[in-house]
């Protein structure tokens, strides 16, 4: 059952102002008659915990700035020794751009979003979002030249400089965002340009709100819309509002617009456990599916619970603290759309077939046998309407797809994936992996690292596929040639993979810690051949009439 917070009625609001007033007046009062029949000690304690005490109240009724979501603070809560919970991009342009263009166009843009001026204060009870009333362009849009080592391309440089920021914290006295623009790069494509390296804490926005973002700094991108934060008559916003919108509207209204994954039948059960006045309504048929849906969340939960461990592979184990980075040229998107049409597969389950086939090949060349093994990602699933990216925050939750690494056969490997991508559908896990991330916000450190690490220990990689732009996009009049980015991964997941169609192409990254993968362009190099092989034997096929 969800209960629903409703607000008093005018009249009784009315009848208390008074009272409330009175309390307010004489509460001080009562307390330092009290605080001063004290002993010191017991009085300066006292002190102490009246202020970190007021400093929580005030920050949960959002006197002194936004409260933040009780699911981006699990995000911030997030870092560890070995993974950072910063999202990682970079962008190549051509001909390039200068700092002062950029500085420009992020004051023009970029600032209009209300996260990318405040920083973040933390209190007892969670995180707020504070305006930085010192912020400076140039603390967050940086100018820096890349260091080359001897018979080293400037790619590989890019790539190792991604990788050393993957692994530097976000100054926590600033908004919790970066960017190193190198004027002048030159790619292993011979053209003159330059090179853009953002970096953004994972509280601030999920991959999906980012490419909002990021479609606003381009050229001809719109200012994002105007939002007016509901608030009481003081100016505030309300308890009962930030109760509402961070734990119950989740797994209600939000999840009945967005969530594809659970099919018709379970958004209008959901629909109906948010508004069960409706259920009268429906009758038997309502009642049926409302118990589907509640054995499915239940087999989900279980399943989520009780997965087994991964295949122990060289890329599964205890991470370091260095990060390294890699991705491949793009590849045409019709390829891929061609290959899918002929096997009757989706894009997504011929990219992570090639995916799973590259990672298998890896560790056969490092002299390792990966028949029959297979190894667990966690796939993000957005659990938002697109019209709303933009709000930012992070709002999608998790799914864990078993890859078959150890199929050798192409199309076998591409028909496995498939089958194992349908029986995901009409899955809950997606919605339940969000309310852990609600519930760990709610913990202290300790206890969010336990309920967190559920997911490390039985996971190999984090694995993302977002749809980019399909034209090419211009940044202060440079063509942006190339776009990659990475998610962080918890707990101690060392592997990272990013899948991201931009411009007619699609590009393959992965990232990497260095104990357990010291060079993740070995996993790149053998995408392609996986890639060129499937695409052989669809050919062979035999044609229907």
């Amino acid at each position: 059952m969800v209960t629903r917070i409703s607000s008093p009625p005018a009249s009784a609001a009315q009848g208390a102002a008074p009272t409330l007033r009175k309390v307010r007046t004489q509460a001080p009062d009562v307390a330092r008659r009290a605080a001063q029949a004290l002993p010191p000690a017991a009085r300066n304690a006292a002190t102490v915990v009246q202020k970190n005490m007021r400093r929580a109240a005030t920050g949960m009724l959002g006197l002194s700035g936004e409260r933040m979501s009780k699911v981006d603070t699990a995000w911030l809560r997030m870092d560890s020794r070995s993974n950072l919970m910063m999202i990682n991009g970079v962008w190549t342009l051509s001909p390039g751009i200068t700092w002062d263009a950029l500085c420009e166009r992020v004051q023009q843009r970029l600032l209009q979003y209300p996260r990318f001026r405040q920083r973040v204060v933390e209190d007892a009870a969670g995180a707020t979002w504070v305006e930085d009333r010192n912020f400076d362009i140039a603390a967050h849009v940086l100018r820096e030249k890349l260091p080359r080592r001897a018979g080293h391309s400037m790619q590989r440089a890019l790539q190792d400089r991604v990788g050393e920021l993957a692994m530097r914290p976000l100054d926590t006295r600033r908004p919790l965002w970066q960017m190193h623009l190198i004027e002048d790069f030159v790619g292993d494509d011979g053209q003159p340009g330059s090179a853009l390296i953002v970096r953004i804490h994972h509280c601030i926005a999920d991959g999906i709100a980012l490419i909002s973002v990021t479609m606003s700094l381009v050229d001809g991108g719109l200012e994002p819309p105007k939002r007016k934060p509901r608030a009481d008559k003081d100016g505030a916003a309300t308890t009962e509002d930030w109760i509402a919108d961070a734990l119950i509207k989740p797994f209600t209204d939000m999840t009945v617009k967005a969530l594809d994954l659970a099919g018709d039948g379970a958004a209008k059960s959901f629909k109906m456990l948010s508004d069960p006045e409706k259920i009268m309504h429906h009758g038997l048929a309502g009642t049926m599916d409302m118990a589907r849906v509640a054995y499915q969340l239940m087999s989900d939960a279980a399943a989520l619970a009780l997965m087994p461990d991964d295949s122990p592979t060289r890329l599964k184990g205890q991470p370091g603290s260095a990060k390294r980075v890699a991705w491949c040229p793009p590849i045409p998107l019709e390829e891929v759309k061609a290959i899918g049409k002929a096997l009757n597969c989706s894009i997504n389950d011929v990219l992570l077939s090639c995916v799973a086939g590259a990672i298998g090949g890896y560790l056969r060349s490092q002299g390792d046998d990966p028949s029959g093994q297979e190894i667990r990602a966690m796939i993000p699933v957005n659990l938002r309407p697109m019209e709303e990216a933009w709000k930012l925050g992070n709002r999608f939750g998790l799914v864990p797809l078993v890859l078959p690494i150890g199929m050798a056969n192409p199309v076998e490997r591409v028909y496995e994936v498939r089958k194992r991508m349908n029986a995901l559908k009409g899955s809950t896990q997606p919605i339940l992996a969000f309310a852990m991330l609600a519930v760990a916000g709610l913990m202290i450190k300790p206890a969010q690292d336990a309920l967190l690490n559920l997911f490390g220990r039985k996971t190999t990689a984090v694995m993302t596929n977002v749809p980019g732009p399909k034209e090419q996009l211009t940044l202060c009049g440079s063509r942006v040639t190339q776009c990659m980015f990475w998610v962080p991964q918890s707990g101690d997941i060392g592997l990272g993979v990013s899948i991201l169609s931009y411009g007619g192409g699609v590009q393959f990254g992965v990232i990497t810690d260095t104990t357990l993968c010291p060079e993740p362009q070995q996993i790149i190099d053998a995408f392609a051949p996986e890639f060129d092989q499937l695409s052989l034997l669809t050919l062979m096929l035999p044609w229907g009439d």
